[in-house]
């Protein structure tokens, strides 16, 4: 990244600044603010989440709103109640509370001497959902959204479920924020009280994944935060961003599609990151894409930006199958508008072991499987995070448990963009079954990179909100969306489809295992064909990344970041452990040494379903000189064939003493999951 020394405007850091809600509540920000804006006020830039300001945003923050600051924007960023150095205890996602006092804070920085009363609102994950939500609110002074790595629909395309399946990422998540929730501020902003407020956090926040697996089906719980609710609620711009190795990127052909505002979109290569810090790469410099989006929506400067095409994206080639790439190799390209009528959609029918061209037609033939729990261990995570090797390995290692389709050697290369859909004839030898659906791209040494996939719970084949179960042998048709790409495949090279009746640990596994049979008069394939374009060869260029200086970190402890996959054939137990050491390091301005790990394990025994089990750890230790605070946050999930079962430690220390101790042992109904 170029760090940029010098900008057109000086700029003024708060460190901590009170803003009051009107219940009393106290939240902390940061902020940045030109030295001129005091005599010519100027629009300001919120980013609202719970991931702590004062130390482990910090970098990132400064690189960011320094830059905002030096061309002509003053910066916010605030810290969530119950987080950082803010008052109060967060208790869930996206609570009417949370996003009612975003509006507040909205309302507040309008009424401040430096600000224009215009607001923009900036935000990945957390941040890039809560900008949609509070933008549906519709406060006056938000006038412009970049949302990053977001969704519009918390039940059907989050972390928590996919297809109606529970996926394993509703555990990492939620193991992650119980540990981030158990941190306390920093006495050298908050002083005497942050112990107290510290005791609040501990008691107050409680296990959020004991919520999540409450509710099963999309009801209003879900609901509530899904802008999809009423698209038309949003009335300011919106530009919505997102990456190929991200689990967010589908929200942005929806939002393309759904709103009615002016809006663009752009996919990069990238994991769940902003596009300056993106990787796999390339990254860009995003902050300049940034600065031309809010000066056309902010200050009503002309930046051309409404003029370029609606979608950017970036074109990946085909690469062998490994679980991090530092580089996509592809191209940048786009469409005028979204959905776009370049695209063609052809449909492939399936026969057993193929996939034909479109005008053949398959017999009336019929395959079952019955997959072993070990398909999955070679999936990757749900969303790739912080690029650590956690994208999916081979494919072969998979299709073992599979039913394969391949097609013909590809006589010219293939360009897809957008949504492919697979639909089938089945029944099923249970009453509640999954099924998951790969699309590969196969070299001619036969080496297999998933490109795309998709699950379904079958019970939820006509609504999340209202399952059935299956009838055993009774004929269903059901559609499966595979998750939205942009990929280019060579000549010689082949498209394969896998078919599996599990998917472990990226989903949990139906309560028994299940016989799908596949009646193939009526199965397809559809690809979305995306012809060459000339509009590819007008695109400007996105430039290399660009930020202001920031802190210094000093690393103490070693970096570490492993996928291991145990197979103890002995026992025939399979055990895939994840390893994410942050290492140790210290934040040189604000005196502080910042100590993170976390260790994850998937595990099952043979063929029995109910031994699925996710469990992790968290380890995170804050210091300074006479101050240290250390929190071990631990939680176990299982299932019976009726239950889910969690289990759940924290455990808070102040130098060597534990000051908290909590338990967790809740039992939950399975609903047809």
């Amino acid at each position: 990244m170029k760090i940029i020394e010098s900008f057109p405007n000086a700029v003024e850091i708060h460190e901590h600044v009170t803003i009051p809600m009107s219940d009393g509540v106290l939240l902390s920000a940061r902020i940045w603010i030109p030295k001129t804006a005091y005599q010519k006020p100027v629009p300001a830039i919120l980013e609202y989440i719970p991931y702590r300001k004062r130390d482990l945003t910090r970098p990132r923050d400064e690189q960011n709103y320094g830059y905002f600051g030096g061309y002509g924007y003053a910066g916010v960023r605030v810290d969530m109640r119950g987080t950082g150095e803010s008052e109060g205890v967060l208790q869930d996602e996206y609570l009417p509370i949370e996003l009612n006092d975003g509006v507040e804070i909205i309302e507040w920085i309008a009424r401040q001497p430096w600000c224009n009363g215009s607001v923009g609102m900036i935000g990945i994950s957390w941040g890039g959902f809560n900008g949609l939500q509070i933008a549906a609110l519709q406060p006056p002074a938000l006038k412009a959204v970049i949302s990053l790595c977001s969704t519009d629909d918390r039940y059907a395309d989050d972390v928590h479920y996919m297809g109606g399946c529970l996926l394993g990422d509703n555990l990492s998540w939620a193991s992650t924020m119980f540990a981030r929730n158990s941190k306390p501020p920093d006495p050298e902003i908050v002083g005497e009280r942050w112990r107290e407020l510290w005791m609040q956090r501990l008691e107050g926040s409680g296990l959020w994944l004991e919520k999540w697996i409450d509710h099963q089906r999309r009801d209003d719980y879900w609901k509530h935060g899904s802008i999809c609710e009423d698209y038309g609620q949003i009335q300011c711009p919106v530009f919505i961003v997102s990456g190929w190795a991200d689990g967010y990127s589908n929200a942005v052909f929806r939002l393309l599609d759904k709103l009615q505002v002016p809006r663009k979109g752009l996919i990069g290569p990238w994991s769940h990151k902003y596009p300056h810090y993106g990787e796999p790469g390339p990254a860009i410099n995003f902050l300049r894409e940034c600065l031309r989006w809010w000066d056309c929506w902010l200050k009503d400067i002309d930046t051309g930006v409404m003029q370029e095409p609606m979608l950017r994206v970036w074109m990946q080639e085909s690469v062998p199958p490994t679980t991090r790439y530092a580089h996509r190799p592809g191209r940048w390209v786009a469409e005028k508008c979204w959905p776009s009528p370049n695209i063609e959609a052809y449909v492939h029918p399936l026969a057993p072991g193929r996939i034909y061209a479109p005008e053949r037609e398959p017999k009336h033939r019929k395959r079952s499987i019955q997959s072993p729990l070990s398909v999955g261990l070679f999936a990757g995570k749900w969303c790739s995070y912080s690029a650590t090797p956690d994208l999916p390995h081979d494919q072969r290692e998979e299709d073992g448990g599979a039913l394969v389709f391949d097609s013909a050697p590809l006589l010219e290369p293939l360009e897809l963009l957008g949504t492919p859909v697979v639909k089938l004839e089945l029944s099923a030898s249970k009453p509640v079954a999954m099924i998951a659906i790969r699309l590969s791209d196969v070299a001619p040494d036969d080496k297999a990179t998933r490109v795309s996939y998709g699950i379904l719970n079958l019970t939820h084949r006509n609504s999340h909100a209202n399952p059935e179960p299956l009838n055993p042998d009774e004929h269903y048709q059901v559609e499966v969306q595979l998750n939205g790409i942009a990929q280019s495949l060579p000549a010689h090279h082949r498209l394969r489809l896998s078919i599996s009746t599990s998917y472990f640990p990226l989903a949990w596994p139906p309560p028994e295992p299940a016989r799908l049979t596949f009646y193939f008069h009526s199965c397809t394939l559809t690809l979305p064909v995306r012809p060459s374009s000339q509009i590819d060869n007008t695109l400007s260029s996105l430039g290399e990344p660009e930020g202001a200086v920031c802190c210094e970190k000093k690393l103490i402890e070693p970096r570490r970041a492993n996928w291991l996959v145990h197979r103890d054939l002995a026992e025939d137990k399979s055990t895939l452990e994840i390893i994410k050491d942050d290492g140790k390091y210290r934040i040189e301005d604000i005196d502080l040494e910042v100590r993170s790990k976390t260790l994850e394990w998937y595990s099952y025994q043979g063929d029995n379903f109910e031994s699925a089990r996710g469990e992790t750890l968290w380890d995170m230790t804050f210091e300074r000189r006479d101050w240290c605070v250390r929190t071990v946050t631990h939680a176990i999930l299982t299932a019976s064939s009726t239950h889910f079962r969690i289990q759940a430690e924290l455990d808070a220390y102040e130098g060597d003493s534990r000051v908290f101790s909590k338990s967790w042992d809740k039992s939950i109904p399975r609903q047809l999951v």
